[in-house]
């Protein structure tokens, strides 16, 4: 804030005061007590989530490690698998009966996810073909009957529950079909140099067992995940001539990988810029390639992660470059390794403002999001150039080989912030989308302002107009919008229109004005970084983080949650009045303001004088719990130009009309 040189001096020592409207009416008094009434969170404190917002003394999370063994077959774009679920019971219960996540079967016809996103789900396969279930006990393994319900897989366990602490292990066998270009989240997509395999959602996954919910088993209809950390151990077979990238370390190198590869690789372990590991002319070469017939397998692990994916091609170039993190083990009983920053894509992806600079956006991602808010904890980040599902998953993301110059940095930069919402902290995104997108939007939008300064700023989404660069314009039409959903609303009753502008947008936006008009930046990064850290590979809930927002900022923030998240109320200001006291401008001057809106953010109001100077005064939200009318008095000064509400343009007032007056 800037002050003139005629108030700093007065305001400093306290001259300028707010002081009441002489008579509120009873009904704006009773609007003001139910915006500021004591907010009820939807889950109440318990043992296993403090009222603090962190992990309860008796917060338990049950365990999903697997290891697994999988094959493309090309000519009939088949993936199979077999693989070993070892579940660990910390809960408090028994269970007799787990539950699976089939998310192939979302292309079944007929699915239930083809009747709520018809559009988004054109494409349709057979789903998963379960060839065996079983439960390995003491080297045997004994069968299971399968309950298939749509996307969800339930399993009865024979003979006695399964209890607190115990763990049973599961043998899995599968196969299906691939979907074609734009499957999903799924996809095989022709290139000029061969098909490119986007393998993700590719196993039977645990549904997560919480306090909240007991099983959460909402069916897949395309809103994404939630899903119980554990280890993983995987192997892709594929034809002799693909290249595979993956979630986690590559463990065999010297199995798939020329010398010449392992090389470079070791080179690009060294460079902060991006090294070729395939080149262009690797591609159309069989010599780049360690063997020339037959089928390669390569293995990857990962550790404390929600899930992997992979990608698996004969089109991949693919460059690397170091990333400047501290090196992690990749896996038991390997050394340390250097952490990389990796690229694949199709040669048609080739450019100086394209896939050329992709590493470069992947180092700068993991980095700046490590030093500002939590440290990156796997081994590699990967960008894969394929069809263009712009998805997320835990050390890679599939994007666009199309994609070039501003838009391949932003949707690089949104999708690796992923890594940090939901990957690192593990909101359950099928219920609350904007705490995995709008979290995720809001760190990206200033990773783009920090990149290379700010050549990508300010960031902008394609799928959101309109975009004037002024977020507090371009929210005004989500507010407004009596249609408009609000961000507490269940993500599947999200309308696909809404989207973008609720879920990404409005929860972003949120998050900046309470780093920047409410808390102040100190204050939000220390509480928001308490709650990443708190909830690293946990499963907070909306309460949690509204909670210890508070807890740590020392704020008492019902009253923004209630208005942004709950409702969609916005802030309305309006100079009432503004005059000399007693027509003396050396006397000092009233300037009445007036609330027309429900959302009650600190606004700034600037009196300017006619010498080009001007004083500043926030007035604070608690100004306006008993009344809708308030008076400013600055001390005496220069004779005053006019009153100015909010003058740097940073709330979302639909109305502003109203936030000047002059001097009569």
């Amino acid at each position: 804030m800037a002050y003139g040189k005629y108030a700093l001096i007065l305001i400093s020592m306290g001259y300028c005061c707010v002081g009441w409207a002489q008579a509120a009416s009873d009904v704006s008094a009773m609007e003001m007590r139910r915006i500021f009434d004591t907010l009820t969170l939807p889950d109440a404190p318990t043992r296993y989530n403090s009222g603090s917002g962190l992990p309860g003394p008796d917060y338990w999370q049950n365990r999903a490690d697997y290891v697994i063994h999988a094959r493309i077959d090309t000519p009939t774009h088949a993936l199979s698998g077999e693989e070993t679920l070892t579940y660990t019971n910390n809960s408090p219960d028994s269970l007799d009966t787990l539950w699976l996540q089939l998310d192939q079967n979302i292309y079944r016809p007929h699915s239930r996810a083809s009747f709520v996103n018809p559009e988004r789900h054109a494409r349709t396969t057979d789903g998963v073909t379960l060839d065996s279930v079983a439960i390995l006990h003491e080297g045997h393994e004994i069968p299971l009957q399968p309950h298939i319900s749509d996307t969800r897989m339930r399993l009865a366990l024979p003979g006695a529950p399964l209890p607190h602490g115990h763990r049973l292990r599961l043998r899995i066998r599968w196969h299906y079909t691939i979907p074609g270009p734009w499957g999903g989240r799924t996809a095989v997509t022709p290139t000029e140099d061969g098909d490119i395999y986007e393998i993700a959602q590719w196993y039977p996954r645990m549904c997560v067992y919480d306090s909240h919910r007991g099983w959460d088993t909402l069916p897949y209809l395309g809103q994404e995940f939630y899903l119980e950390y554990g280890d993983f151990d995987y192997a892709v077979t594929v034809p002799w001539n693909f290249t595979v990238v993956g979630s986690g370390a590559l463990l065999n190198p010297a199995a798939v990988l020329t010398r010449t590869e392992r090389g470079r690789l070791a080179q690009a372990a060294r460079s902060r810029a991006a090294v070729m590991i395939r080149t262009a002319q690797d591609v159309t070469a069989p010599d780049s390639h360690l063997a020339h017939a037959g089928e390669k397998t390569w293995h990857f692990h990962m550790e404390n992660t929600r899930d992997v994916s992979f990608a698996a091609s004969p089109a991949f170039m693919w460059d690397a470059a170091r990333m400047d993190l501290p090196p992690v083990r990749p896996a038991p009983g390997m050394p340390p390794a250097p952490r990389l920053a990796m690229s694949v894509y199709p040669r048609a992806g080739r450019g100086p403002q394209a896939w050329d600079r992709s590493t470069e956006y992947v180092r700068h991602a993991i980095e700046y999001f490590s030093r500002q808010w939590f440290p990156y904890p796997w081994p590699n980040a990967i960008n894969v150039g394929g069809h263009g599902a712009g998805m997320e998953y835990p050390g890679i993301v599939f994007d666009g080989w199309k994609d070039r110059d501003a838009a391949l940095f932003w949707i690089t930069t949104h999708e690796l912030g992923h890594g940090w919402f939901p990957m690192i902290v593990g909101s359950n995104e099928r219920r609350y989308a904007f705490m995995d997108e709008g979290f995720n939007t809001f760190i990206d939008a200033y990773a783009s302002r920090h990149f290379n300064h700010g050549e990508y700023a300010p960031k902008q989404d394609p799928e959101f107009a309109p975009q004037t660069g002024r977020p507090a314009d371009d929210i005004i039409p989500v507010l407004t919008d009596p249609q408009a959903p609000p961000l507490m609303t269940a993500a599947e009753l999200v309308p696909e229109k809404y989207r973008h502008s609720v879920s990404y947008f409005k929860s972003a936006y949120g998050l900046v004005l309470l780093r920047e008009q409410i808390l102040g930046p100190e204050r939000f990064d220390t509480a928001f970084r308490r709650y990443i850290q708190a909830w690293a590979y946990r499963h907070p809930t909306p309460s949690d983080f509204f909670r210890i927002m508070e807890s740590e900022s020392g704020e008492d923030l019902g009253w923004f949650w209630r208005g942004w998240y709950f409702e969609n109320d916005w802030p309305d200001y309006a100079v009432s009045d503004l005059s000399y006291i007693n027509n003396d401008a050396q006397q000092g001057t009233q300037v009445s303001i007036r609330t027309l809106g429900r959302l009650m953010l600190p606004i700034t109001l600037r009196l300017e004088y006619d010498d080009g100077t001007h004083a500043d005064q926030v007035i604070p939200t608690e100004s306006w719990h008993q009344t809708d009318t308030l008076t400013v008095t600055f001390p005496g000064g220069p004779p005053v130009l006019r009153a100015v509400l909010d003058p740097d343009h940073t709330l979302p007032e639909p109305d502003r009309a109203n936030n000047i007056r002059s001097m009569k």
